[in-house]
């Protein structure tokens, strides 16, 4: 479904709760593609302060504005929340019709293998090509780690955070390989939701997510069940929806506050590090999410660019930070600028190759995945087909 289709506030409520799903995915991609950019390419708010202090020129009132994009990792969770309820959702669906269906497993990954592969090998290639252009300017950027054969097939079977790291200046790929392990372990998941209960699976994969943080995390390891927790509770929120459809009435507007109070205390935990502020965003994204799709609001303009950029978010995640880098090397010789509008800049750049990219590829691998969809289908799939 296209993020412009429909028709204002009059549209169905099915149609307004996938222009939230759209918008809450473009809305994170801009989030770390900027907060990526920032730090490619300007000096940072610190050094920005130090020398223009408190004037009010256009210019430095931009470079403050700016000042939220410091927690722009908050991107990831959100992912993370929507990708859990995207997948879950139409096994929710089914299995509330019918406590007796079962998963097609092997339906179920291959659909997952064609929707991602093809897209991510013409990332990795697209990486390879621009961080060669990039490794012509001294001095290199410090983004561009390994480009050899060892670091591209690490990335292509998903095993940066395990047996390597992300390639060359393609550091935003370290979700993706997390996301791909989710996608693996999901029927496992479904599994256990079917004999124990979702109540039962969230809080095993609670102890499991804090275990794994605690053992693996702090020695610089990057597995799926460090970050599970935040999957898991998407996937919650679909299987409440399936099984209590009528309750939207009852739903308050307080979880709209209770969004609000873990996101700041979110970036208030970011100052401490990562992981806590990641699970508390979580928490806060789901509370919104789950307000907003009980009772959808209007599709309003914003709402529907963050939805037209939520089309090809998967295209933008993968292609952004070695564009910036690229293009840094190239016209600045990896060095940070002072003024902001460089970034800006930047961002318009990436944007059209992003969405020229998603047309290449990206739509032909959904078309490809929608192809190997069983003949009964939901009829809400085609937003789990994009990768969140």
């Amino acid at each position: 479904m296209h993020a412009f289709s429909g028709s204002s506030s009059a549209a169905p409520a099915a149609d307004r709760k996938e222009h939230v799903i759209d918008a809450m995915r473009g809305f994170a991609a801009l989030l770390v593609a900027y907060f990526h950019c920032r730090q490619v390419v300007w000096v940072g708010m610190q050094s920005f302060h130090h020398v223009y202090g408190h004037a009010l020129s256009p210019g430095v009132l931009a470079g403050y504005l700016t000042f939220p994009f410091a927690w722009g990792s908050a991107g990831v969770p959100i992912f993370f929340v929507i990708s859990g309820y995207c997948i879950h959702r139409n096994a929710a669906l089914k299995l509330a019709a019918d406590p007796a269906y079962r998963l097609d497993a092997p339906n179920f990954w291959a659909r997952r293998f064609v929707r991602i592969y093809p897209v991510l090998l013409a990332a990795l290639l697209l990486t390879l090509a621009l961080d060669a252009i990039s490794l012509q300017f001294a001095p290199v950027s410090h983004k561009i780690r390994d480009i050899g054969v060892t670091a591209f097939l690490v990335n292509l079977f998903s095993l940066q955070g395990v047996a390597g790291y992300t390639y060359g200046s393609n550091g935003a790929l370290w979700t993706l390989s997390l996301e791909i392990q989710f996608y693996a372990i999901y029927p496992l998941l479904f599994a256990a939701r079917k004999r124990f209960g979702m109540p039962a699976v969230l809080a095993t994969v609670a102890l499991v997510n804090v275990v794994s943080a605690w053992v693996l995390e702090r020695h610089d390891l990057q597995f799926f069940t460090s970050y599970w927790l935040s999957w898991t509770i998407g996937a919650l929120i679909a299987d409440v929806r399936a099984q209590r459809p009528g309750a939207a009435g009852a739903v308050s507007r307080g979880w709209y506050a209770a969004a609000a109070v873990l996101l700041a205390a979110g970036c208030g935990a970011f100052h401490f590090g990562q992981y806590g502020a990641f699970q508390l965003w979580a928490a806060g994204f789901a509370c919104f999410l789950y307000r907003a799709l009980a009772q959808p609001p209007r599709m309003n303009a914003p709402m529907r660019v963050f939805g037209w950029f939520g089309d090809f978010s998967y295209s933008l995640y993968l292609v952004h930070l070695p564009l910036f880098v690229c293009i840094g090397s190239v016209l600045y010789r990896s060095e940070l600028q002072l003024p902001i509008w460089p970034s800006f800049a930047f961002m318009a750049a990436a944007i059209p190759v992003a969405y020229l990219f998603y047309r290449l590829f990206e739509q032909p691998a959904m078309r490809w995945s929608a192809r190997l969809k069983p003949a009964r289908r939901a009829a809400i799939a085609p937003a789990a087909e994009r990768v969140v």
